[in-house]
């Protein structure tokens, strides 16, 4: 009898992949340290948006960097004490920035995230919560005309990439979300959009699924694997081996320790969301809003309402820092103007979790470079979950050697985008770095980053950007 495929990590992702290949008729083993889907599966925003194909790293993004630096509540935050071993990951989100690229990234996700509530809704039929998938769209606010107007961008970017979607004036909103807050001038509606009305639920539902199909769940925290000419003929846990046909790569936040034992180095950071949920909430939206300026959204849930959607870069293992989480119940508070004032903590939850993150907010989805039956399926942000059906199936279609259920390029998606942890970037048919130099002084830290373009007369210009940015005792302080 053949080992079983095994799977690291029972996310959505890995959950999703393991139902796929039952289809195969593949015998599957999921391992994860924690029970299914208890990761970044369970505490997200719960939104299956197509419209997220807009990339972290837009056009000036490094400008921004004070900011994340000096606001430790901010929208996003970096921890000073994080910032240095962080540097690398800046660097290439800022190489992933050029329009070019931008566009090239958002073309790529776009496949990924298409039509996700239809294929989650499949998934779901077969574990009997088909209930848990709405989709009423996404309705993105603004509160000033400022907001509108540098939302723009990412905006053409959705509709250079077919997403639907039609603008909302002020008196509309009153009609289509009548407990939203009058300050609200303007609005956007992504029709095709959806969301999971509980995440946590539907992961653990789908996971039951698999094991009542002859899958077996394991908790067990894997720490390695045992290889031979041939590729990984097992996985090492903390309590044993599994022997194994084919591994999956799908731990999430966890992954990059464990790709380097498969050969692949990679630039994997955590983003740290966290959420805040009010039990019974007086007022709550009908569909998941987001305020774009305030940057927060809320989603109703089987359990109340959810803020989420903020991200803090400071490590796995550094504490939480909850005033984040009570700041989006305070903005959400002035979302939804009829909600308490004050809450007791008995109506409260909060939670943190860890978004595996790419610097060009692209998963790495493929085979590894050094073991060809280990197979990669992590990295993908803020788009796991409305990914997460699709990538399953991408897994599947690799281990059957079949040609993949959707047109995707192999070189943007792929390990082969990664060589010693710095992403390259195909420049006229070449591949094409840019540089970094970082040196420590006494007061903080100098950074010369040097992006080099082609221009159309065929010279090579290279185009600094200088940042120094200082630590002092108890201030932050940022120069560009």
């Amino acid at each position: 009898m053949n080992p079983p495929v095994i799977i690291i990590g029972a996310g959505i992702v890995g959950v999703a992949a393991a139902m796929h290949l039952q289809r195969d008729g593949r015998d599957v083993v999921l391992i994860d340290m924690q029970d299914p889907g208890e990761g970044a599966s369970f505490g997200n925003a719960g939104c299956l948006n197509p419209s997220s194909v807009v990339p972290v790293g837009m056009p000036g993004v490094i400008k921004q960097v004070p900011g994340w630096l000096t606001d430790p509540l901010g929208p996003l935050a970096i921890r000073p004490t994080y910032l240095p071993k962080l540097v690398p990951w800046l660097w290439q989100l800022w190489k992933a920035s050029s329009p070019e690229r931008v566009r090239e990234i958002a073309s790529a996700l776009r496949p990924l995230l298409a039509d996700p509530v239809a294929r989650h809704r499949e998934l779901a039929r077969e574990a009997g919560v088909e209930q848990l998938i709405q989709q009423r769209g996404h309705l993105f606010v603004y509160s000033s005309e400022a907001g509108w107007k540098k939302d723009e961008a990412a905006t053409g970017l959705r509709m250079q990439n077919g997403i639907k979607m039609w603008e909302v004036k002020r008196d509309e909103l009153r009609e289509m979300e009548p407990d939203l807050s009058p300050e609200f001038i303007r609005g956007r509606l992504f029709t095709e959009n959806g969301h999971v009305s509980n995440p946590g639920r539907l992961v653990k539902s789908l996971a039951e699924s698999v094991v009542k199909r002859g899958g077996r769940i394991v908790k067990e925290k894997v720490i390695g694997f045992e290889t031979n000419d041939q590729g990984v003929t097992a996985v090492r846990t903390d309590r044993g081996s599994h022997p194994c046909s084919h591994v999956v790569l799908a731990i999430g936040a966890w992954a990059k320790q464990l790709a380097a034992e498969l050969g692949d180095r990679v630039p994997l950071d955590t983003e740290r969301g966290y959420h805040i949920m009010i039990k019974d909430p007086e007022s709550a939206p009908r569909i998941p809003t987001m305020w774009v300026e305030g940057k927060v959204v809320a989603t109703p849930m089987e359990t109340g309402i959810r803020f989420a959607s903020m991200v803090e870069f400071a490590g796995i293992d550094a504490p939480p820092n909850w005033a984040r989480a009570y700041n989006q119940l305070k903005i959400g508070q002035k979302m939804l103007p009829a909600l308490a004032k004050e809450y007791p903590e008995a109506r409260l939850t909060k939670w943190l979790g860890f978004r595996p993150s790419m610097p060009d907010s692209l998963p790495v989805i493929g085979a590894a470079s050094r073991y060809k039956n280990a197979i990669h399926a992590f990295g993908h942000g803020h788009v796991g979950l409305a990914s997460g059906p699709t990538t399953g199936g991408l897994v599947a279609d690799l281990i059957a050697e079949r040609a993949p259920r959707i047109s995707i390029d192999a070189g943007i998606l792929g390990v082969e985008r990664v060589v010693s942890g710095v992403i390259f970037v195909k420049r006229n048919g070449l591949p094409h770095e840019d540089g970094l130099n970082a040196e420590s002084s006494r007061n903080g830290l100098n950074l010369l980053l040097v992006r080099k373009v082609s221009a159309s007369n065929g010279v090579e210009q290279s185009w600094p950007q200088r940042l120094h940015i200082r630590v002092a005792r108890g201030r932050r302080k940022v120069r560009c």
